[in-house]
């Protein structure tokens, strides 16, 4: 619960104070944090807690307004793992039974290269289960950071919630990159009526349930009707006022079930030909043929909704063409990731397009792919660059695949080599 879970009634003008807004913040005894329980929808036994940042000592401040102003200073992540400490230390001084679980928030903008960042040192500690809260927000601005902290976090036995699902159509497509444990719905799914595009929103969450065996939880539960419709979407698990609200941790039982945690995804190779490489199903083709074949994935994903995410290697930056820059532009506008990989590519090689240069020795300079991954649809074209003809003519060894699982693993291959955002860029 993203917004919902640092947000205080009231407010203060934190953001906009001296310097030494987040020293406050951080001194001695002003954090606090709070625990929401989480409950099974069937039983509603309380099987977790969400950890929720609270500074009660600092009259009317806003936990939304500390980040804006930790942001102003440079110091998201310092907060942010302060947070996760003081929540770690909470439920470790009141002796949380193991069987409950912890959820712990992650802020996307505590993700960035060189930062004292990622999450608080210890979560892998004492036995406590830990389930991290990740946004959409942390995938695009940061994808090979986020990327690695997943694989870290599933490493070590931790879990991964993909948290407001649903408050924005695009975040959809990002679920199979983060593969998440829980997926949260954001809670106007549950509190406001099912509309055409709720019901896509809420039909595409289900369609990952089942393909991936994710847990499915509801937050903003607070009136019976909401916990109907809760259980309608799919839900097993739920969050809100009609459970409870904020507060220290109280006595729980050891619960009779639990947060199930999906199995460990396998290390996604270094590119993505090394995902079909003995794939007896290649074909070897020209480059005017893998160009139609190109052009007709993107087409695929220019016309779904909501949006997917589209990424392309194109060996070189000589081969991201204006027409190719162009097209990508266009996506970018409104697709949640638009990225383009090559050699001599800048950052931002087209208006919103997320890029990144390869080193020429890199084995991905001699690739070629376009992978599209949305809620309904995923195609991909891989391929590599083969011995040419005797006429000089370039030939590629491919494989266009729907496979699901297949083009998510390359697509993933490719985002984690994507920059950063750049500073300013919406979170």
């Amino acid at each position: 619960m993203r917004s919902g879970a640092r947000l205080l009634p009231g407010g203060s003008a934190v953001a906009g104070t001296a310097p030494s807004t987040v020293d406050r913040l951080l001194a001695p005894g002003a954090l606090r944090p709070q625990l929401q329980p989480i409950v099974d929808l069937a039983s509603t036994e309380v099987v977790a807690f969400e950890a929720l940042a609270r500074w009660p000592g600092l009259a009317d401040t806003d936990p939304a307004q500390a980040f804006a102003a930790a942001r102003s200073e440079g110091r998201v992540a310092e907060l942010d793992r302060a947070c996760q400490a003081a929540a770690l230390s909470a439920v470790r001084a009141a002796g949380m039974d193991p069987g409950l679980t912890l959820f712990l928030n992650v802020e996307p903008a505590g993700l960035a290269p060189g930062a004292d960042a990622g999450p608080a040192p210890g979560l892998d500690r004492d036995g406590t289960r830990i389930v991290l809260e990740l946004t959409e927000r942390a995938l695009t601005r940061s994808p090979s950071e986020l990327l690695a902290l997943v694989a870290w976090a599933r490493s070590r036995g931790l879990g991964i919630a993909l948290d407001d699902v649903g408050a924005d159509p695009a975040s959809l497509a990002l679920l199979p990159f983060v593969a998440p444990d829980v997926v949260k719905l954001d809670m106007s799914l549950v509190q406001q009526r099912t509309t055409r595009a709720r019901a896509a929103i809420a039909t595409a969450v289900m369609a990952h349930a089942e393909r991936t065996g994710a847990t499915v939880l509801a937050e903003g539960i607070e009136t019976l009707e909401h916990l109907q419709q809760a259980r309608a979407l799919g839900a097993t698990l739920g969050q809100g006022w009609m459970f409870g609200r904020p507060g220290p941790l109280p006595p729980i039982p050891s619960p009779t079930g639990g947060v199930a945690l999906l199995p460990h995804l396998a290390a996604d190779p270094p590119t993505p030909f090394d995902l079909v490489a003995d794939d007896p199903r290649r074909r070897v083709g020209s480059v005017a043929t893998l160009l139609g074949l190109s052009h007709h994935i993107e087409a695929q994903g220019a016309a779904l909704h909501p949006p997917p995410v589209l990424l392309g290697a194109f060996q070189h930056a000589a081969r991201f063409t204006p027409a190719t820059a162009r097209r990508y532009a266009e996506l970018a506008s409104w697709s949640p990731l638009v990225g383009a990989l090559g050699v001599g590519l800048g950052p931002e090689p087209a208006p919103g397009v997320r890029g990144a240069a390869l080193d020429a020795g890199d084995p991905l300079a001699q690739e070629w792919t376009v992978v599209v991954v949305g809620p309904h649809y995923t195609g991909a074209l891989i391929a590599r660059e083969v011995e040419a003809t005797d006429t000089g003519e370039r030939r590629f060894a491919f494989l266009v695949t729907h496979d699901v699982d297949l083009v998510t693993a390359a697509a993933r291959s490719l985002m984690a080599r994507l920059v950063p955002a750049p500073p300013g860029a919406p979170a």
